[in-house]
């Protein structure tokens, strides 16, 4: 396995491994924003999640080397081209390790001043590990691009009764986005000349040693630009602020538990200058105590007698426009299910509300209560009229061969 630690650079960016190109840098720029030094000034946490992030994208923003990434699960420029060949093996294979890195005509005699550590036993301790770190790992890459782009869009959980979720409403929703910075205008700099990065002193590389090798690095003050501008005051180079907003926010007829109803441009604010995200309402409805919902369609269970279920009946049903008459065929079996066309919910799918689910009536047979004697005799004449077994068909199958 070749030396050097690895890592996890999707995890880093909070991506999938199969993220797209879009996905890497949008992630990458929304982390970065949130972790430059210029917004942490003084916190070393924040400075290594920067350059953590920075490593991870230059590795996944490049198509060769993520490829390279992926297949060995570490990224190196000193890979030969095309990566490791047959027999030469990579991480996690049971071939043989590759080509160890010739560090002939170094001196490592000075590693004290490097590490600290080559007293210890067992090796060169901090300074030889440094060493590693610089070849498999990139050290510090360059600064989130200013292109404009879109801002992300945020999410509210609204609670709705059951008829403002089936007619639409109006409700007033108090969200807490980031709005452009009215300062800077969402450029997160203050305006005038940009100056030369007093970190590199305008190269935009920063030289690290390490015993008697030294490294060339993107200097991670400016990204490798050589130039600085400074972070405007009241955002803090982040370009934007958060503030609460209460809007009026229509609801569209037919909305149910998870719909997510977008409010246009009312998500958090572009960067560099870009447009704003939107807000998406999700919707959680109450349910109805007679009406379950299942997509655009209602189920309803209705009661009727045995003389009805019978010889049949027109009876009335509940729907959300209120009561219509049913037709129970003649012979109706409890359970059996009826259609009322257009008696559903209306469909997020057609803007006009014009078209509607279907409801679902499910007649349950009641058996009455026998109080008195005339009662029964009629039943039991009813029983000698219909002497048919309705479980013969089970009888049929239990019987043994």
């Amino acid at each position: 396995m070749p030396v050097g630690t690895q890592k996890d650079y999707y995890a880093v960016l909070g991506v999938k491994r199969d993220a797209k190109p879009d996905e890497i840098r949008k992630a990458y720029r929304h982390l970065a924003r949130k972790h430059h030094p210029d917004v942490n000034p003084g916190n070393k946490g924040a400075e290594e999640k920067f350059k953590q992030l920075s490593e991870a994208y230059e590795i996944l923003s490049d198509e060769k080397k993520r490829k390279i990434y992926d297949q060995y699960g570490f990224y190196s420029d000193n890979l030969p081209p095309g990566g490791y060949g047959p027999g030469q093996g990579s991480a996690g294979s049971t071939h043989s390790a590759p080509p160890p890195v010739d560090f002939s005509g170094f001196d490592f005699s000075n590693m004290d001043e490097a590490g600290g550590n080559s007293g210890r036993s067992g090796g060169f301790g901090g300074g030889f590990r440094d060493i590693f770190s610089s070849i498999f790992s990139r050290g510090e890459r360059e600064a989130a691009s200013e292109e404009p782009e879109k801002g992300s869009d945020i999410e509210s959980r609204m609670h709705l009764g059951f008829w403002d979720a089936i007619r639409g409403a109006q409700v007033r929703v108090t969200v807490t986005h980031e709005e452009a910075c009215s300062t800077c205008h969402g450029t997160g700099t203050t305006p005038g000349p940009e100056v030369t990065c007093s970190t590199c002193g305008g190269t935009g590389k920063t030289n690290r040693q390490v015993g008697a090798m030294r490294f060339a690095m993107t200097c991670p003050q400016c990204g490798g630009t050589g130039k600085q501008r400074r972070p405007c005051p009241k955002c803090h180079g982040t370009g934007a602020i958060q503030t609460s907003e209460t809007l009026t926010v229509r609801i569209p007829p037919g909305v149910d538990t998870g719909s997510r109803v977008r409010v246009p441009a009312k998500g958090n604010a572009g960067i560099h200058g870009g447009p704003p995200g939107d807000l998406y309402i999700v919707t959680e409805v109450e349910q109805h105590p007679v009406f379950e919902r299942k997509g655009d369609n209602f189920y309803v269970k209705l009661p009727v007698t045995i003389t009805e279920a019978s010889l049949g009946a027109k009876v009335e049903v509940p729907t959300i426009d209120g009561l219509s008459t049913i037709k129970i065929p003649p012979g109706t079996q409890s359970g059996q299910k009826l259609r009322l066309r257009g008696k559903g919910a209306p469909s997020l799918r057609d803007s006009s509300g014009e078209v509607r689910g279907d409801e679902f009536v499910e007649v349950q047979v009641m058996v009455p209560r026998v109080a008195d004697e005339r009662t029964k005799e009629i039943l039991r004449e009813l029983a000698r009229l219909n002497a048919d077994d309705p479980r013969k068909d089970l009888k049929a199958a239990g019987a043994k061969p």
